[in-house]
């Protein structure tokens, strides 16, 4: 069971004085025990310690008497009957004993620790993998700014003045998740301190904010882990998602628990929420102060109409922001193993979607037929057939590599391989979202598609079909 222990002047029994012990000493110290040591001889680092007094060398020899008086053991020795017998000592006593590398002989391990001091992420492995417990330490170390543990010391500093001032637990949770994402979390981060303390200030002196902010967030094509580490950040402060049918399960699950989740998507054939009203929607929510997320399939501003909600946003007077997300095109296409530019095959990239509005301009086929380029399409696979024909027509080869890659990133991904005079049988009934690729780098699929592989190896029922 994880636990965290107030040593802060509390004796602790070292029995070892060589390199592993140091370690262990070192974050000792750092959290305000006194430390003593049982050692033949020290290390040169626990010997300086020793001499600036921050530890104490008890002994050379160990006599399990030493133990009584101490609030925890540990063991950093080579020698294992002198470590069995340590542990046995302590054990019996009910002290807490670890012996370093020796998992059995321990009734606490020592974790692997972000520290910012005071606030502190462990990680265990309960003593089973280590090495692994290390390498995600090092993985949330680069998460978490530095600064961090000076913006928990001025929140306790500030707490009871804001439990005085703000009566209810949400006026209070509202309060802080603006502050640490706010103005003073900047201001910490560039070490003034001063100024963060008068923005705090400012923050509870300013009335409760009447109206919430809007936050247009990109889901990626639907692999959980597309998903940005801000999307995240932000999903996890959310009153109320609106999300479309584009946003994977997976995703879904990541958004904050109590939030309330509104479908507003839009699908062929089903039932759909018109644009105007999930604009509505989201602008009213905002004005009744909610913190409102509008999170989108892919990147919100490209062929996601990211951009038609947040007018309607500005002109309300709705604050809002934009966290983009990895559009569908670059997602799945790299799942498919298909680079959308290769120095050899395509030397540009147009992305074009297949649904458009009735009044909007015709698409410049010469433009899009022209070869030495990829063609991602989007929304394409009702008019494969107008596609087809119009490139073919306008000078595009008809034998050129054409792809159809369904829920790409997903683990039922599907992938179908073919030629542009194929295209309207290949997207026929492919699974939907669907994207269309056109070119030649399409034909590096079968030397590069990686995702495709690894789900085969793992039982997923990832496919390929190859009509070329």
């Amino acid at each position: 069971m994880p636990v965290f222990a107030a040593v802060k002047g509390r004796p602790i029994l070292v029995i070892g004085g060589g390199d592993v012990a140091a370690r262990k000493i070192v974050l000792l110290i750092r959290a305000g025990a006194k430390v003593r040591i049982v050692a033949r001889q020290l290390c040169a680092e626990l010997a300086e310690l020793a001499e600036r007094q921050l530890i104490e060398w008890l002994a050379t020899e160990f006599d399990e008497a030493q133990i009584d008086p101490v609030f925890l053991v540990i063991a950093a020795t080579d020698d294992g009957e002198l470590n069995q017998r340590v542990f046995a000592a302590a054990d019996a006593r009910q002290r807490l004993v670890n012996v370093v590398d020796n998992q059995p002989l321990c009734s606490f391990i020592f974790p692997s620790i972000v520290d910012r001091s005071p606030l502190m992420v462990a990680i265990s492995s309960s003593g089973t993998a280590p090495v692994l417990a290390r390498l995600l330490r090092e993985k949330i170390e680069a998460l978490l700014p530095t600064h961090l543990g000076r913006m928990a010391v001025t929140a306790s500093y500030w707490r009871h003045h804001i439990q005085t001032r703000l009566r209810t637990i949400e006026e209070r949770r509202r309060f802080w998740e603006r502050v640490f994402t706010g103005r003073f979390a900047s201001l910490m981060g560039a070490g003034n301190e001063a100024a963060a303390q008068q923005a705090l200030e400012d923050e509870l002196n300013t009335p409760q904010r009447l109206m919430g902010e809007i936050t247009l967030v990109g889901a990626g094509p639907g692999d959980a882990g597309l998903l940005t580490l801000r999307g995240l950040q932000v999903i996890q402060q959310a009153d109320v998602v609106f999300y479309d049918h584009l946003v994977s399960e997976g995703v879904r699950e990541l958004v904050r628990r109590d939030a309330e989740m509104i479908c507003v998507g839009k699908r062929a054939g089903t039932h759909s929420v018109p644009q105007h009203e999930t604009n509505r929607l989201l602008v009213e929510a905002a004005l009744a102060g909610k913190n409102v997320v509008r999170l989108k399939g892919g990147d919100p501003f490209i062929f996601g109409r990211g951009g038609e909600e947040l007018q309607a946003a500005a002109e309300a007077g709705v604050p809002f922001q934009v966290v983009p997300g990895v559009t569908a095109a670059a997602g799945a296409t790299a799942y498919a193993g298909i680079p959308l530019t290769h120095r050899d095959h395509a030397q540009s990239v147009t992305f074009v979607t297949g649904h458009y509005k009735a009044d909007s301009s015709p698409f410049d086929w010469a433009h899009l037929a022209q070869s030495g380029q990829t063609l991602a399409i989007y929304m394409g696979t009702m008019k494969a057939a107008e596609i087809s024909q119009q490139l073919i027509a306008h000078g595009r080869d008809s034998q050129t590599p054409v792809a159809v890659i369904s829920r790409g990133t997903r683990a039922d991904q599907q992938v179908t391989v073919g030629t542009l005079q194929q295209l309207e049988s290949l997207a026929k009934d492919a699974p939907m979202p669907a994207l269309l690729v056109v070119g030649e780098v399409v034909q590096l699929h079968h030397q590069l598609a990686w995702f495709q592989h690894n789900q085969q190896q793992e039982g997923f029922n990832s496919s390929v079909v190859n009509l070329a």
